[in-house]
């Protein structure tokens, strides 16, 4: 069978399944068997007649049944209507047999119809004329709403078949039918449903004849008799508009209607065409309550039909509504003509000219949404080129007159902003480049709009931001005009016709284009951009400059492609093009006019923008080469007069003067010094500081002259420098250093920063001269000047710049003739370097910073200042033809390259790889052998910095000496010193291979050596030197020795130790190496040779003061990660092993190894007053050593901390903390044992309390507790306290119980976690001592809580503790009867009755342990019973109790339970009957005493109870046990079960209760 078959005979069996279930009576499921046979019927191409027709019957039934819940009725005409897809008429028959004239069908039966109809129209217009004959006689029966609205839905559905017949009826399969017959009918009923029902609808039963109106008015508008009466009823359809739940039916029917009109080119009359525009645009607008979605897109799609219908009235129409001032209607009317614009009506663009001017109407308006509706529509208008050459300009300044006006009031508003105005003209702003960047400046028409008066927005700074799409447009506008000239032959040059509008002359283009293009070299598109439009309007700028641009620019935009340029070389750049520009145009008065402009648009930037730095270049730059000189001259005296003007006063006019000075230094230099002369136009340098700087200050000027002598004409500056120049900025100066006449040691920052930048640049000048026989006479001045600032300078902080800018000018000053003498350059770098490399560490002076600003400026001048001492030293050492010399100046840095100071070792390696690397020049005979010797070592240094400084040198070294085979090879392996990893050092340690071999010769020799003392101190001294620099290597070499280490080794290891050279890195190397070697909590050999290293090292006495938190922790850690573990056989070494006299093979145990060392830690710790001896003595070492008594050694090692030192703990239990969350489960034992004991000890209360001990603040609340997170602690200790190994159960719980007096209220507020613990101990049944350890933590913490915090877990501590009290160890019975008599005092008044209760049953253990064989639980058995008796209400007991007081001998037992019985069955029987019956087991107790005691209180009590009580007594099983008992081993156990039984006979007998 296919896989098709399959599934019909699945189908089949569905639906018959289901119809079976339709043929029952139970509606209640009915809906769901309508919805699954609906699914099936759509889903099914095919379907059995025969079901086909059951399905039409129960459908059709249930349809009609009245009976029937609504939602299974509809559900039941879905499927009705759905079968007519498998046999229409049979569906169709069985409704019309249902629908029969002058009777009222069912309702559903007229929806089933109706959906018929549009479902199946081709089907349904035959039947069409019988069923609307039938439904005419019907109409006036009809009453109910529901009725009425199923009628009106069919007219609905009944309208819209035979509108798709009469417009597509050559599409149907059969002869054509009269449709006017149709719709005559369909006319009536309209009629009468318009006339008899809608005078009096409600709004349920309106909303259906709204949905019927539009279908049946567009069927009626085919007819030209009946066209008339269909338009008529348009006006009731728009006073529906009532209801925004309805309003969208309303606009639907409408829409239906207009297109029907458009279809059959009806014509609508003049004032129903107004009233539905201005019905319509309400819909748009709604003022009082905003729109639906929907309904205002059909309403905006009901103008679309009418802008194809009636253009001209919409057009006017808007006109008119535009001009009012509500923002709505305004808007709405600019939404809609967009919409009618997108749609591309053709009829439309006949209008174009009225729309441009409906548009103007608006451009006043001051509302945002307004103005962002208008800035869309002219997007559009652009995009559709409804832009007309004579109207659009206005338009198009609209755009840039918004964005203009939104940046202002965003950036200075009128009023303050609110957060919706703010965002409104963002939006605004952003419109505006929207419309410009989307702009099309080619389409039809938009070239005439623009040209040229598009560059009007080019030039004023308030479109500055929209230059990037300016001068897009522009560009295509122009290079579209290019390809006209070359592809035509007429001319088709643009059409210059501007209006009213003022073009920019062609000097304001070049400067603002020039200005904009610096933006080029941050990579801004704008920037980029006004460089190509100058290299394509050369015409418009100046005829001359054709030529000029077309070679020139194409170079300038080169550096562009692809990549940034440098901002200095762009700008340099571009300066050369002006100068050359303007030598080519060669106009003086064009020049003038230029540098004019250049002034008036500076105002347009910051004074911190790349742009404003430049205008100021190019504005000197423009004044050089103008050849008025008289104009030239004033226009400085002006600046110089007026210098605010120029923004950054300082800035901008050194610029100017600066660059002027390249063709005019006479003229600046006489200006200049009348400036100066001029005491009424020259601010002192107070006055000028107080007055705002709105004048020139003396500092200014010192400035300006360093950048004339900077860019002067090099012919032309040595022989004005000296005398008008130097001798200037000297006088002015000191000035300034005067106060009163009085010189003065100078503190301005700015005034040292201004003299400083002016002797550079003036040093700068000078080497660019380039004459060898210049002599510079102030050089030897303005050297001490410089030093001067540098010793003024702080040794122990780096916030001012002055020491970097003054190395600089030193720089420049030093190569200057005349030459300095050796000594002099000495004094200058030894002065130099002594203020630069003691600085503190560079993190240090960082933080000096209050602000992440402030800590990246404190970098920058770190790193400038080094950079700069480097470069100093590079230059005077290799300017000397002398090697000697260059020795000698090199020797300065010696001291600091092997300082004990990382940083300053750091500093000067960096120095010494500037100084040697790059390209060096050396004298001859220039020595590399000792610099290799002191440089090369370092390549093994602690830094990675210096040992990628110090292999950098060495490479310098070898390339200063040609010696290309060494350099190769140390080049190939820098790569490797940039990092710590072993791993990647690996080559670089090869290097140093020789090194160990010789460590490896010396020890083969040892035992020789040793034969002459001399000469082995020496090689002893001799290791420790090599150490000192190459700790590492010698440290590794001397772990791989095999264990345990023999005499030679050890020898080696206490010299490192005792050598000053090495002793302060010894232990710190190794303390590194161990750590590494346990990270993954693991201990291999490795880690166990450190171990025994660091044995030998403070066997020498050296201090662990510092380092003891760290290496206690972390040899702890290795015994607990060597517990059990064997050392495996180690291989033979290289030479016969030799031992001391006496000193025997050890076996290598590595745990007992690693204990041995952390005993000599403590030891010396103890001498050094760190620790404290061991409670436990020397038995603590084998405690440790032993993996079943480690925890018990951990706990009295965490014992013997010395309280006193805070620090030193605080640091152990953070060392330590990780060990709680260890993967290695004997670590976790290990840190938590030794967290549990972190609390007070009496030794230490002794010691607080004891003249010279700690505080008692301390004492109160243990460190751990006081310092660390508590609540962390605890949920870690908690884990713990559930872990399936019971002896770190054991500890966490002890943990848990010592927190008490440790922390008392935080135990109090975490005290949840640590109960639901503790509790859980008390059923590790197989394991007593965790259950001692809870009983004696609950103890602990219940003496803090109140009943209340414990009244949750009350019962189940006191159902628990009973279940010790005959526990076989003493220490769990004393314990669980301590915490009874504390819970005693936990009751409260909800658990008073229980604890009653449970004191009954427990009370036969108090009494019988009296006599228990541990003393401490007899006592503690008649403490209970002290607390106990008063719940029970027995207070006359208390006489008995006191025979069994403190100090006085025990009664005998059988005397003492005699008395006790007699009062207590004096006072109540019942409790003399529990013991009674709870005494049996206790005949068969491990403890002969307890058995006896047994039985003679069970005497006692047979004999106290009365005759009741006596009848209940089971004398059978008694007389057995007793019976047994007579024959037990113990004597004292038969004689008293001899006596109880005389006894039971003697009450048995009394009773009259015969044997």
């Amino acid at each position: 069978m296919t896989q098709g078959m399959e599934e019909s005979v699945e189908i089949l069996g569905d639906i018959n399944l289901t119809l079976g279930m339709l043929n029952k009576e139970d509606n209640i499921s009915k809906e769901d068997i309508y919805s699954h046979l609906s699914s099936i019927i759509q889903n099914t191409d095919i379907l059995d007649d025969a079901i086909v027709q059951r399905l039409i019957y129960y459908a059709s039934k249930d349809m009609r049944d009245n009976n029937m819940l609504r939602e299974i009725r509809m559900l039941a005409g879905e499927v009705l209507v759905s079968l007519a897809a498998h046999d229409f008429n049979s569906v169709m028959y069985e409704v019309q047999s249902n629908f029969r004239i002058l009777e009222l069908p069912d309702e559903f039966v007229v929806l089933a119809l109706a959906e018929l109809a549009t479902s199946y129209v081709s089907q349904s217009i035959p039947f069409m004329m019988m069923t609307l004959l039938t439904m005419q006689t019907m109409l006036r029966l009809a009453e109910e709403e529901r009725m009425k609205g199923a009628f009106c839905v069919a007219l609905e559905k009944f309208s819209k078949a035979i509108y798709k017949y009469v417009n597509h009826w050559r599409d149907f399969p059969y002869p054509r039918l009269d449709a006017n017959r149709l719709s005559d009918k369909i006319f009536m009923l309209f009629r009468y449903i318009m006339e008899k029902w809608a005078p009096t609808i409600s709004p349920t039963q309106a909303l259906s004849i709204i949905k019927a109106h539009g279908p049946t008015v567009s069927l009626l508008l085919h007819r030209e008799d009946l066209c008339d009466y269909a338009l008529g009823q348009v006006p009731w359809l728009l006073n529906q508009y009532k209801d925004k739940e309805i309003d969208f039916h309303v606009t639907q029917s409408l829409k239906q209607i207009l297109t029907a009109a458009v279809l059959y080119d009806t014509g609508l009359p003049k004032g129903l065409k107004r009233a539905i525009f201005i019905t319509l645009l309400h819909q748009v607008c709604r003022v009082q309550e905003p729109s639906v979605k929907e309904n205002e897109i059909e309403a905006s799609s009901c103008f679309l039909i009418l802008a194809h219908s009636s253009p001209a009235d919409l057009i006017e129409f808007f006109d008119e509504q535009i001009r009012s001032s509500n923002e709505v209607i305004r808007r709405g009317v600019l939404i809609l003509l967009r919409s009618a614009i997108n749609a591309e009506e053709p009829r439309l663009r006949d209008h174009i000219v009225s729309i441009e001017r409906t548009v103007r109407l608006v451009m006043g308006d001051l509302s945002i949404k307004v103005r962002n509706s208008t800035l869309l529509l002219i997007q559009t208008m652009c995009e559709k080129c409804y832009i007309e050459a004579g109207e659009g300009w206005p338009l198009i300044n609209y755009v840039f007159s918004q964005f203009a006006m939104s940046t202002k009031n965003l950036e200075k508003p009128m009023k303050p902003n609110s957060h919706e105005d703010e965002k409104g003209e963002k939006s605004v702003r952003e419109t505006s480049l929207e419309v410009l960047k989307t702009l099309d400046p080619l389409v039809i028409g938009m070239p005439q709009v623009l040209w040229p008066r598009i560059l009007t927005f080019v030039v004023p700074a308030e479109y500055t931001e929209t230059l990037e799409y300016l001068f897009s447009i522009i560009r295509i506008l122009i290079m579209a005009e290019e390809r006209k000239k070359n592809n035509a032959t007429e001319s088709t040059a643009l059409v210059i016709s501007t209006g009213a509008v003022k073009l920019p002359s062609p000097q304001q283009l070049l400067a603002r284009l020039l200005v904009i293009s610096m933006l080029a070299s941050l990579g801004k598109l704008c920037g980029a951009g006004a460089i190509g439009l100058l290299k394509i309007v050369p015409e418009i700028i100046h005829p001359k400059l054709i030529n000029l641009w077309k070679e020139r620019l194409p170079e300038l935009l080169q550096p562009l492609e692809g990549k940034n340029t440098s901002i200095l070389l762009w700008e340099t750049t571009l300066l050369q093009l002006l100068k050359e520009s303007l030598w080519k145009i060669n106009d003086t008065a064009w020049t003038i006019q230029l540098s004019r402009d250049f002034n008036q648009q500076m105002g347009s930037y910051s004074n911190t923008s790349v742009e404003k730095k430049f205008l100021w270049k190019a504005l000197g730059t423009t004044l050089a080469s103008c050849q008025d000189t008289n104009f030239v001259s004033s226009q400085i005296k002006e600046f110089l007069i007026s210098p605010n003007q120029l923004g950054d006063q300082r800035q901008g006019i050194t610029s100017i003067l600066g660059y002027c000075a390249e063709n005019h230094l006479d003229t600046v230099l006489e200006v200049l010094k009348t400036f100066q002369n001029r005491e009424k136009f020259f601010v002192n340098r107070c006055k000028g500081l107080f007055s705002g700087k709105k004048s020139l200050s003396k500092t200014d000027v010192i400035v300006i002259y360093g950048s004339v002598a900077l860019h002067a004409p090099k012919s032309q500056l040595l022989t004005r420098l000296e005398q008008d120049i130097v001798s200037q900025v000297l006088f002015l100066y000191g000035q300034c250093s005067q106060i009163l006449g009085v010189s003065v040691m100078n503190k301005d920052i700015d005034l040292q920063m201004s003299f400083t930048r002016s002797i550079t640049e003036i040093g700068i000048a000078l080497q660019d001269a380039e004459d060898q026989r210049f002599k510079f006479s102030y050089k030897e001045v303005l050297l001490g000047h410089m030093l001067d600032f540098i010793r003024e300078e702080p040794l122990d902080s780096l916030a001012s710049p002055i020491r970097w800018k003054a190395l600089i000018a030193i720089r420049y000053l030093s190569k200057l003739k005349p030459r300095l003498s050796l000594n002099d350059h000495l004094n200058i770098l030894e002065e130099n370097i002594r203020r630069l490399l003691p600085l503190p560490p560079l993190e240090k002076l960082k933080n000096e910073g209050e602000t992440d600003k402030d800590k990246e400026h404190i970098n920058f001048l770190y790193e400038r200042s080094m950079d700069a001492l480097g470069k100093l030293l590079k230059t005077m050492m290799w300017d000397n033809v002398k090697a000697e010399d260059c020795q000698e100046m090199f020797d300065l840095l010696r001291m600091w390259l092997v300082s004990q100071k990382e940083w300053e070792r750091e500093r000067a390696f960096q120095i010494t790889a500037k100084v040697l690397t790059n390209d060096i020049e050396a004298p001859d005979h220039f020595k590399i052998g000792s610099l290799l010797g002191l440089l090369a070592p370092h390549s093994c240094d602690t830094l990675p910095t210096i040992r990628q400084a110090a292999a950098s040198s060495s490479i310098g070294l070898f390339c200063i000496k040609g010696i290309h085979l060494e350099m190769d090879r140390l080049q190939s392996l820098q790569q490797g010193l940039q990092c710590d990893d072993v791993q990647v050092q690996i080559k670089i340690s090869s290097k140093i291979a020789k090194l160990l071999e010789v460590l490896s010769i010396i020890y083969y020799h040892m035992p020789v050596l040793r034969q002459k003392e001399e000469s082995f101190q020496f090689m002893l001294e001799a290791i420790s030197q090599i150490a000192s620099f190459h700790m590492d290597p010698v440290v590794t070499n001397l772990l791989q020795k095999a264990l345990p280490f023999d005499r030679d080794t050890k020898t080696l290891w206490k010299a490192l130790a005792e050598n000053p050279a090495s002793s302060n890195k010894i232990l710190r190397a190794l303390i590194d190496k161990l750590e590494n070697g346990l990270e993954e909590d693991l201990a291999g050999m490795d880690a166990i040779a450190v171990a025994c290293a660091i044995h030998e090292v403070l066997s020498t006495g050296i201090p662990v003061t510092g380092l003891y938190p760290e290496l206690f922790t972390l040899l702890l850690k290795l015994i607990s990660c060597t517990l059990g573990q064997k050392m495996p056989t180690s291989g033979l070494s290289h030479r016969r092993r030799v031992m001391q006299k006496g000193e025997r093979q050890q076996m290598a145990d590595p745990c007992r190894l690693s204990t041995t060392t952390l005993k000599c830690v403590q030891a010396q710790a103890m001498r050094e007053g760190l620790a404290k001896e061991s409670d436990e003595g020397d038995n603590l070492w084998a405690l440790l050593n032993n993996s079943s008594t480690h925890h018990i050694g951990v706990c009295a090692l965490a014992r013997s901390m010395a309280v006193w030192q805070h620090g030193v703990i605080l640091d152990i239990m953070e060392h330590l903390f990780s060990s709680l969350t260890s993967s290695s489960e004997n670590y976790r034992i290990t840190g938590t044992a030794f967290f549990s004991e972190a609390r007070e000890s009496s030794q230490d209360s002794k010691l607080a309390a004891s003249p010279g001990g700690i505080s008692l603040r301390l004492m109160k609340e243990p460190i751990l507790w006081k310092h660390g997170n508590l609540r962390e602690v605890l949920i870690l200790m908690d884990q713990s306290a559930w872990d399936s190994n019971s002896i770190l159960r054991q500890m966490a719980i002890r943990g848990l119980g010592n927190a008490a007096s440790g922390a008392p209220h935080k135990v109090k507020k975490h005290k949840q976690i640590i109960l639901e613990s503790i509790i859980r101990g008390l059923y590790h049944l197989a394991r007593t001592d965790v259950v001692c350890e809870s009983l004696k933590s609950l103890k602990k913490i219940l003496e803090l809580l109140t009943d209340r915090d414990v009244s949750f877990y009350f019962k189940e501590i006191v159902l628990q503790t009973r279940t010790f009290f005959e526990d076989e160890q003493d220490d769990v019975r004393l314990t669980a009867i301590f915490l009874f008599e504390n819970l005693a005092s936990l009751t409260g008044r909800r658990w008073k009755i229980f604890f009653a209760e449970e004191i009954k049953k427990s009370m036969i253990s108090f009494l019988l342990h009296l006599w228990d064989p541990n003393p401490k639980v007899g006592t503690a058995c008649r403490d209970v019973l002290m607390v106990s008796i008063p719940f029970l209400g027995l207070q006359e007991l208390y006489g008995v109790l006191d025979h069994l007081l403190d100090g006085q001998d025990l009664p005998r037992a059988r005397d003492f339970y005699r008395q006790f019985c007699a009062k207590l069955a004096k006072k109540n029987q019942e409790i003399l009957w529990i013991l009674h019956t709870h005494s049996f087991p206790f005949f068969s107790s491990s403890w002969e005493i307890i058995r006896s005691a047994a039985i003679k209180l069970t005497d006692a009590i047979v004999l106290n109870l009365t005759n009741q009580y006596m009848e209940l007594v089971d004398r059978e099983q008694l007389t057995a046990r007793l019976q047994t008992l007579r024959q037990d081993p113990c004597i004292s156990v038969q004689r008293a079960a001899e006596a109880a039984l005389q006894t039971l006979l003697r009450k048995c007998k009394e009773a009259t209760i015969f044997l």
